[in-house]
């Protein structure tokens, strides 16, 4: 049995990367883990007890998302862990990967018109296979 990390962000954007995530861990037989972190970097010039209260904030809704995530995973007949990290993303989504021992990584492409680019994204899967030995998926 082998181990599938899943970094979501949450919400409905993030719930096609979540279900294929599900699927792929009970099609294989493998341990689901859904990740998500916080990263607060871009609060770097606001003063600190205002970061701190931010980050809690932030933290709490990320427990959130990952309940919603897990009771997803839930109704499809899968029990799944969930993780919270704080850091910057990119990182933190390569530090689980080695220290969970995972196999696989499942990332989301950008939604049509999204923040973010899809030629980033597929250097970063190709950043995280290089780094870690587990396969990225992209869904």
């Amino acid at each position: 049995m082998g181990k599938i990390l899943c970094a979501t962000r949450g919400g409905e954007d993030s719930w096609r990367t979540q279900d294929e995530a599900i699927k792929l861990a009970k099609k294989r037989g493998d341990e689901l883990i859904f990740l998500y972190v916080v990263d607060i970097s871009f609060l770097d010039k606001i003063a600190a007890p205002m970061v701190i209260d931010a980050e809690s904030s932030v933290e709490k809704l990320g427990a959130f998302l990952l309940a919603m995530a897990q009771e997803r995973a839930r109704e499809k007949g899968l029990e799944v862990q969930v993780v919270i990290r704080e850091g910057k993303t990119r990182e933190e989504i390569k530090a689980a990967a080695k220290e969970l021992g995972v196999d696989t990584v499942v990332l989301g492409l950008p939604a049509e018109g999204g923040v973010f680019r899809e030629e980033a994204i597929r250097a970063f899967a190709r950043e995280i296979e290089v780094e870690t030995g587990a396969e990225v998926v992209l869904v």
